[in-house]
């Protein structure tokens, strides 16, 4: 049997951070969370993730703050944009600076997790950059 796709939630959130932790646990994903940007880059630098589930507004250090140096320190994982407050201009920059896709907050459980497989898939088939 494969490893669980290593899933990091970014959102400053407690509800929804934990919730959503618990229910990618669920579903067979190793999950953990960070409730803001420094931390999320903390976690990132200390071990590998599959895939960053990224808020973009937050206290401090913006997703779109964040994004840059998540690529910086771990080039290769992917980074799906989590958003409450749907931007397509916002959107179109993460995407841009290396983001995978964005989705609207709250969506479907089995949305979430198709795009975070997917993207995993994706990143599997082209292998490390």
């Amino acid at each position: 049997m494969s490893e669980p796709i290593r899933v990091l939630v970014v959102d400053d959130e407690d509800r929804f951070r934990t919730t959503l932790v618990k229910l990618l646990g669920a579903q067979g994903f190793h999950a953990e969370a960070a409730p803001d940007g420094v931390q999320a880059l903390a976690l990132l630098s200390e071990k590998p993730f599959d895939v960053v589930l990224l808020d973009v507004k937050m206290p401090g250090l913006s997703g779109q703050e964040v994004l840059p140096r998540i690529k910086e320190i771990a080039p290769d994982v992917e980074v799906l944009i989590l958003t409450g407050h749907a931007s397509v201009d916002i959107a179109a920059q993460m995407i841009a600076g290396g983001a995978a896709d964005y989705l609207l907050k709250p969506c479907p459980l089995d949305e979430l997790v198709g795009c975070v497989r997917a993207v995993y898939d994706r990143r599997k088939a082209v292998g490390p950059r």
